[in-house]
């Protein structure tokens, strides 16, 4: 049996990790590289004039047009933070060389934090996954299947009227051996509208779109593409087609992750982050 890439790919081990930035001038000199490469620039204006000074251990620069000061951590993430930038290098190294999903509870437990905090650094990494990946788009061939997160609630109404499940469409794009190379998940009604949007931002041409007897899918022709449409009826016959094995396998895996990491969650509010994050890791999971 051939070697699984995925599964046995190094990836950045941990002693890797600490060679790199095991330090806090590591840490700052990765930071200001990813930042200015060519140098400092002002985030406002973006003059590359400036003075610079330290103030209570942390390094400032005003620039020289409008005066206006900012640090190594303005304007991102890390911005406003108690934690040391150590904590959050170390979270974002645990949440990308997982193969599955870690979560917040795990990251308390490696961090060294509270669950508030590690909560928070969890919610603010996966909104940085999402905007990473909002402009992710597919060609080719690509196969799309509509799904649900969450379930009935006990009392609560059974089927797609359930007020616990939130509806998405997932997209993968396959090349001619049919193995998965790129995926993108949104968080949807299943309304033509809607469907016509996702497709407008992320499909692009070439396109073939491989979809089951959902009426939404049919903006698929609205959109210039070739709309490959097969009915498939209901039952466990109707996930094993051949033709929709990549997307039927990723939500698969998808599901599975999310339920043995996370148990329940908040899907109506949350689901746009955790299927971010699954999407992002999937697009990166040959270079970890």
């Amino acid at each position: 049996m051939a070697m699984n890439r995925v599964g046995f790919q190094p990836g950045l081990s941990m002693s890797e990790f600490f060679e790199r930035y095991g330090t806090e001038e590591k840490r700052e000199a990765a930071l200001f590289a990813s930042r200015w490469l060519s140098g400092w620039c002002c985030p406002v204006c973006r003059c590359a004039c400036s003075s610079s000074f330290i103030r209570d251990g942390r390094r400032y620069w005003q620039c020289s047009a409008n005066h206006r000061q900012s640090t190594l951590i303005s304007r991102t993430v890390f911005e406003a933070t108690k934690l040391p930038p150590t904590r959050w290098f170390q979270a974002m190294h645990l949440l990308t060389q997982v193969k599955n999903n870690l979560s917040a509870l795990e990251l308390m437990c490696h961090l060294g934090v509270c669950d508030k905090a590690a909560l928070l650094m969890k919610h603010k990494l996966m909104e940085v996954m999402r905007l990473r990946e909002d402009s992710r788009q597919l060609t080719g061939c690509v196969e799309i299947d509509d799904a649900y997160l969450g379930g009935e609630r006990a009392g609560g109404k059974r089927g797609r009227g359930s007020k616990n499940k939130v509806s998405f469409v997932a997209a993968v794009q396959t090349p001619k051996d049919a193995q998965a190379v790129l995926a993108c998940f949104a968080p949807l009604p299943f309304t033509k509208d809607a469907v016509s949007d996702f497709m407008h931002r992320s499909l692009v041409s070439p396109l073939t779109v491989v979809s089951d007897g959902l009426g939404c899918f049919t903006a698929a022709a609205g959109r210039g593409a070739v709309h490959d449409r097969e009915v498939t009826g209901g039952g466990k016959a109707s996930v094993k087609l051949p033709r929709f094995n990549a997307v039927n396998t990723e939500l698969s895996n998808l599901k599975i992750a999310l339920a043995v990491t996370y148990h329940p969650f908040h899907f109506v509010k949350y689901a746009h982050r955790y299927l971010a994050e699954a999407q992002y890791r999937f697009n990166r999971r040959f270079d970890l």
